[in-house]
């Protein structure tokens, strides 16, 4: 996996290892950063594949006197996940459930599994670990401990460490040891775990004045290390709870034993509205008493981002009241449909009690909406999380940093800390957004500052040091939830006092005297605005490029290019596992460089020379890219929506420029060219499929792989003429796929418009010659001038049509979802937007137009499968819409990611494994499925194809599905 560099680290671990080595300059910078604001390059990463390596690797770092960082998910928001070490990566290997034990409610599991992974095995037993990260889909249990994780249901289930029973964990001298309750005064024998043992109980025992009078009293501390969990006021002793929350400084966890807790089956939420913020902070104390399970604050920011996107719209609308200043969505979730009802009342009761009422007005108005809709719950879930999203998506240089974000504060405090907080953010110039845990006093605000300025850095500084005054005025906890890292450790002494840091210093020092894991977290750190640790350091600067897209929309060098590639802030939602679509190559190989967010960062290193000269067109970064499969998954659901698809363009055209193209990348980039001589000689085209030998002959000259079937010839292509009506309602957009390889579609989809009642003419190039492309397969390899002139012979044949307000309906999403996204970055202007605003999938359109087509039934179930960029584009609902209208039929849609066929990526010799896996992740055991006379529908020519080649089920396009339904034009399968 990219070439070594010369290490004697690598050099020692060369062949000792069986899983994964990385020493090379690109995989090291991938590791370099976390969600945080700080940058330190690893000497290496391992990814253990088990214990042996493990020890192995923790053996020669030992050796040659390098530190060691075990690193889960790499989504810390406080730099706890980098350093000048030797990382071993958990996730990819070492994430199995070793044990469940269903009777007792307890479980072991190895450290890098990842916390929706973990709650999907348990559901059917029942069960789930409540501590609900709003990061689940990619926090590992490993990170979580480390961190002493909360999630917003703490206020039931406590943190991590109240739902670990036991660790096992590596000692830094190689002693492997469980820790876990233990008894003050009991034998511990004679080994040195019990000579360990006893030094820490000691350790409590003697700092238990110091403890009470400096700990915060408060669920939501997750700063320094646990020593309180060793005073002799414990009912119970747990060695493990001393090293949860400590940031990987004290051992390598191997196992981690868990509490599990029955799952919560019915929820109810009330949406409490308040006239101003000060109320709402007040009213949390008076509400918590109810014993909710969460109280989530949601400011007016929130509520007007949110109104303003028309996919939240409606759900605000449903359960927001006039124009609140703050909201506390508190969910109580008592077991029963009767209890969570009472629960209820008794929250409208309180809302009355203290004073607010919607026939009110002022500071009296207000009152709480119940929420009873599972549905509709979990859609104000999904606008609460993505309210985060929205405002970390800010396009300026400025961005909402993560240093002050989680102090927590007692209840009866949070609204005159809450309102100190604010004064300091003004008196420095800046301000932040309120969300999140009310029900813990746990409130997470992020002040806009621009890291790259050295002004901002001392802003950040001045509002580190005056909140962190302000919380300990209120003997709240500095640290809430994220944990300390590079920004909080420094102010410990602060927060607990001289003595209590010289006891954290004891612990890490008996635990681990030579510094050997992740050094500078916790004890001895260095100082949080050390611009040498910073992603965007004093050095930090980006060359003039040339870029062939326009990225105006962003900040920086290349057009704009550079800020969108510095969208990403770590935040890691790129390496979910189910769910959407994002990122099918990273669920497939679990590798960090073939995720978004490596990508992201090996072209933030590149085009900012920290990867050599020639860095952004070199073999190294074609490797990155290489299984990206521009499915654009990420454009809809990367929270700061970076769009690897449009980035991999950029990297390919670079390639092409400096290296020239293959004859596979000639093959696929020039079909619009090729294809009418091709389609004249089908038989002679579509040997390769049929002549035995010459598929394995071509392989190495061509670069498809032999045991894939190429798209078959159709001897009757398409014409432009076969629908050419005058002033027409309708344009119908031939794309090159369906025109040469599926031409039914094309005229089955004419004919559903035409019973409609629609005169249909097809969009034909305006001096006449040749057939109109969208430009898509040239910008799969890189040719951008090429795709930019079919761009703009599409436009002069489209703009007239788009101007006069005709629609442009396509059947292809890859295609006429091209005219919408890549058309206007490639020739912006007047008319790539007029265009784009009339380009609608065929379903669309139906839908849109409200168009009630005379359709009979089909007496057949259908599957439908939806092609990546029709769910980037949220297309999908249209599709579903218009099947619906079939009388009697019932539509599965199947929750896939990508296909994995990807236009010519699953054709490719080296890519058709890749391709093959990503479909058996979801679409193909769901096609295997279906029931037998089930019509399985996808939109995409490459998706058909492979649910074809591994499936041997036939697809067709909807298009071909509503010609079979219209009554009396029913043409067969």
């Amino acid at each position: 996996m990219g070439m070594m560099e010369k290490s004697p680290l690598a050099a020692r671990l060369q062949g000792q290892i069986e899983g994964d080595l990385l020493f090379d300059a690109f995989s090291r910078g991938r590791y370099a950063t976390d969600a945080s604001i700080y940058q330190m390059t690893p000497l290496g990463a391992v990814v253990p594949r088990g214990l042996q390596d493990i020890e192995t690797a923790l053996g020669a770092a030992r050796e040659l006197g390098a530190s060691v960082l075990p690193r889960g998910g790499g989504t810390s928001q406080c730099g706890q996940t980098v350093n000048t070490a030797l990382v071993l990566d958990n996730t990819k290997y070492f994430n199995k459930i070793i044990e469940l034990d269903v009777e007792n409610r307890r479980c072991v599991v190895q450290p890098g599994i990842v916390l929706d992974e973990l709650n999907r095995a348990l559901r059917p037993h029942g069960l789930w670990y409540p501590v609900d990260v709003s990061t689940a889909s990619r926090a590992t249990i490993g990170g979580m401990a480390a961190n002493n994780s909360c999630g917003g249901r703490s206020l039931r289930y406590g943190t991590m460490r109240d739902n670990v029973l036991s660790i096992e964990a590596i000692l830094a001298d190689g002693t492997r040891a469980r820790f876990g309750p233990v008894s003050r005064g009991a034998p511990f024998g004679n080994d040195a775990l019990s000579a360990l043992t006893s030094d820490m109980l000691a350790l409590g025992e003697r700092e238990q004045a110091e403890i009470a009078a400096r700990f915060p009293n408060i669920i939501r501390r997750v700063g320094g290390y646990n020593i309180d969990a060793l005073t002799p006021d414990h009912a119970q002793n747990n060695m493990a709870h001393l090293l949860v929350g400590s940031e990987g400084t004290l051992g390598y966890f191997t196992e981690i034993e868990l509490k599990l807790s029955p799952l919560q089956t019915t929820k109810v939420t009330g949406a409490c509205h308040f006239p101003s913020f000060h109320a709402a902070m007040d009213a949390a104390q008076h509400l918590v008493p109810l014993k909710p399970a969460a109280v989530e604050l949601v400011d007016d920011t929130m509520i007007a981002l949110a109104r303003d996107i028309p996919m939240f719209r409606q759900t605000i609308s449903q359960f927001v009241e006039g124009e609140p200043a703050a909201l506390l969505l508190v969910e109580f979730a008592e077991g029963s449909d009767a209890a969570n009802a009472a629960k209820l009342e008794e929250l409208s009761d309180k809302m009355s009690e203290l004073g607010f009422a919607f026939d009110r007005s002022g500071k009296n108005w207000g009152g709480s909406v119940a929420v009873t809709d599972a549905k509709l719950q979990n859609e104000i879930g999904e606008v609460r999380k993505s309210g985060l999203n929205i405002m970390m998506s800010m396009k300026s240089e400025g961005k909402p940093v993560s240093f002050v974000e989680d102090c927590a504060v007692e209840l009866p405090d949070l609204a005159e800390y809450t309102a100190g907080l604010t004064e300091i953010f003004e008196k420095n110039g800046t301000k932040g957004t309120w969300y999140a845990h009310a029900s813990v006093g746990c409130l997470h605000v992020r002040p806009v500052l621009n890291m790259k300025l050295d002004q901002d850095v001392k802003t950040m500084r001045a509002i580190a040091e005056e909140c962190f005054d302000l919380v300990a005025k209120y003997k709240g906890s500095h640290s809430g939830e994220h944990g300390d890292g590079i920004v909080r450790s420094e102010f410990h002494e602060k927060m607990f006092g001289p003595r209590m840091v010289e006891s954290f210093g004891e612990v890490k020092d008996r635990f681990d005297p030579t510094g050997f894991f992740n050094p500078g977290k916790i004890v001895r750190p260095p100082k949080m605005d050390d611009r040498t640790l910073f992603r965007y350091g004093p050095e930090y600067a980006v060359k003039p490029m040339k870029t062939a897209l326009d990225w105006s929309a962003w900040p920086g060098a290349g057009g704009g290019f550079q800020g969108a590639v510095e969208m990403c802030n770590n935040n890691g939602a790129c390496r979910k596992l189910k769910g959407g679509v994002m990122c099918p190559s990273y669920r497939v190989t679990r590798n960090e460089r073939d995720v978004v967010r490596g990508r992201a960062n090996s072209l933030r290193l590149a085009i900012s020379g920290q990867l050599g000269p020639d860095a952004f067109a070199s073999d190294a970064m074609a490797e990155t890219m290489k299984l990206c499969v521009s499915c654009k998954g990420c454009k809809r659901e990367c929270p700061t929506g970076v769009d690897m698809a449009k980035m991999k363009i950029e990297v390919l055209a670079a390639r092409a420029q400096k290296h020239g193209l293959s004859l596979h990348d000639k093959l696929v980039g020039y079909m619009p060219k090729y294809a009418p001589f091709a389609s004249k000689l089908p038989w002679l085209a579509n040997a390769r499929n049929w002549l035995p030998g010459v598929a394995k002959l071509t392989e190495g000259l061509t670069g498809f792989a032999a045991g894939r079937d190429l798209p078959r010839w159709s001897s009757r292509p398409f014409r432009d003429d076969e629908f050419q009506d005058a002033n027409p309602d309708v344009v119908l957009w031939a794309d090159i796929f369906n025109r040469y390889f599926e031409p039914e579609n094309l005229r089955a989809a004419g004919r559903v418009l035409q019973a409609a009642g629609l005169k249909v003419a097809v969009a034909r190039p305006v001096d006449g010659k040749g057939v109109l492309d969208c430009g898509r397969t040239y910008l799969a390899v890189g040719l951008v001038e090429e795709a930019r002139a079919s761009a703009h012979r599409a436009l002069d044949a489209l703009r007239p049509h788009a101007e006069a307000g005709v629609p442009i309906v396509g059947l292809e999403p890859s295609s006429l979802l091209t005219l919408r996204d890549e058309i206007p970055v490639l020739v912006p202007g007047d008319a790539a937007e007029a265009v784009a605003a009339k380009a609608l999938m065929l379903e669309e359109y139906l839908a849109q137009a409200g168009i009630a087509l005379p359709l009979k039934p089909l007496g057949r179930p259908i599957l439908l499968h939806g092609h990546c960029h029709q769910k980037a584009h949220n297309v999908m609902g249209s599709v579903q819409k218009v099947l619906a209208q079939i009388p009697g039929t019932e539509v599965e849609m199947v929750e896939t990611s990508c296909c994995g066929m990807a236009g010519a990526f699953g054709y490719g010799k080296d890519t058709v494994e890749t391709s093959l896996k990503m479909a058996e992740l979801d679409l193909l055991p769901a096609v295997r499925a279906a029931p037998a006379d089930a019509i399985v529908v996808a939109d995409g020519t490459s998706c058909r194809h492979q649910i074809k080649d591994g499936a041997a089920r036939e697809a067709i396009h909807v298009a071909r599905v509503l010609e079979m339904a219209l009554d009396g034009a029913g043409t067969g399968a």
